[in-house]
């Protein structure tokens, strides 16, 4: 089967998280990724702090790094930065996620790189973009969480400021940037010619924050926290029930109803404070406190079947290992098994976009330092003499 994007080549020189996973989003539609790392340690996830798999190799590194090649070069040696430059030759994309001005210094930014190759997609990752008074500032999700306003919405209303449990920003700028680059490569085959494409975790977290902004400016007033509440419909929240919590997402009159009805709570529908939607979510305490003690009384699982059953959106609040576990998640293929030669066989996320036709395939697990660079080197015209002699002088591992 024909894969998606298999003609498209992919210098990924991004690390950590970003732009690892949208390298690996477009390697697992096809993409040839070509991971670029320095020779001394590779990629910043390979030796980093944290959960390690039973014989030693970083779970974050294998989360975010399959279907790609690996080569470790030194782009502080001349040596190699003329083999950068030679892959950027034969290459439709270029990934990076340094801070604005480090890629001029090393001679790779795109000014340099259009120069070797008009037609190259150049896609920058950063913590707040190449341009903007905050453009030379670190980025990490925190802080891109925190500043973009995210932080101030996540929590319990009388509660502290916390963070998403999940990198939004991150995740959301990997994502974003996989579209800028497909939208370059489009357009590129009209024109003949590459762009730059930039994004950073900052734009990415405000680009999230669609129903915020919206209260914001139709409200003159800037949104608090809501714990699990949904800004606009009520009842959309989580709710305990007799040995844990459950989810209810009764967002219309429609849906209203039936939740009263399901939950043999006739008098909700006559009380004056629910008679509408914006009546709900003005009184929004009083319903959850209504709701809440007739929830109480029975367990999750029994709660949500009685609600599916009654045509009322409903599901458990679940962890990950009971996620990942569950058949819906299985039939999906969202959990997947690769077969790791230091690891033996590891569990990884699915691929999530099902196409009908050029389906995605996991086709290589996440590389060893510098285990293609022969490979990568002697396809664009290196000798086996002229790789030695890189190595010997330090520039290839």
């Amino acid at each position: 089967m024909t894969l998606a994007l298999e003609h498209l080549t992919i210098v990924d020189l991004s690390q950590v998280m970003a732009g690892p996973f949208c390298c690996q989003l477009l390697g697992d539609l096809g993409a040839d990724v070509i991971k670029v790392e320095p020779v001394d340690r590779g990629d910043a996830t390979r030796e980093a702090t944290g959960h390690r798999l039973p014989n030693g190799e970083s779970a974050a590194f294998v989360a975010v790094n399959r279907n790609k090649r690996s080569i470790a070069i030194d782009l502080r040696t001349p040596g190699g930065l003329a083999a950068f430059h030679r892959l950027v030759r034969t290459a439709d994309v270029v990934v990076e996620s340094f801070r604005p001005g480090v890629a001029a210094r090393l001679g790779i930014d795109y000014p340099s790189l259009r120069e070797v190759n008009e037609r190259i997609v150049y896609a920058s990752i950063s913590g707040f973009g190449q341009t903007g008074p905050y453009a030379h500032r670190p980025g990490y999700d925190l802080i891109a969480q925190a500043m973009s306003g995210i932080m101030s919405v996540t929590g319990e209303p009388t509660g502290a400021p916390v963070k998403s449990g999940v990198p939004v920003a991150d995740l959301s700028a990997g994502l974003l940037c996989a579209v800028g680059i497909l939208s370059a490569c489009l357009a590129r085959t009209v024109t003949g010619r590459g762009q730059a494409v930039d994004t950073s975790l900052y734009d990415a977290a405000l680009a999230m924050s669609v129903w915020e902004t919206a209260e914001l400016w139709a409200t003159g007033r800037a949104p608090g926290r809501l714990g699990s509440a949904h800004r606009v419909n009520a009842p959309y929240e989580a709710f305990p029930t007799r040995d844990s919590h459950l989810t209810i997402g009764a967002n219309n009159a429609r849906l209203w109803q039936r939740l009263c009805v399901a939950l043999d709570r006739p008098d909700l529908l006559e009380d004056p404070r629910f008679a509408t939607n914006t009546d709900r979510v003005r009184n929004r305490d009083q319903l959850s406190g209504e709701l809440g003690a007739t929830l109480a009384e029975r367990d999750t699982d029994e709660w949500v079947e009685l609600l599916l059953a009654a045509g009322v959106p409903a599901g458990p609040i679940r962890d990950y290992a009971q996620s990942c576990s569950d058949p819906h998640t299985l039939a999906r293929e969202m959990v997947v098994e690769m077969d790791h030669p230091a690891e033996g066989t590891v569990r990884a996320l699915g691929i999530p976009v099902k196409l009908s036709e050029n389906a995605g395939a996991i086709r290589r697990v996440p590389p060893a330092l510098g285990e293609h660079t022969d490979e990568i080197l002697g396809a664009v015209g290196y000798s086996e003499a002229d790789i030695e002699a890189l190595r010997a002088n330090g520039a290839v591992r």
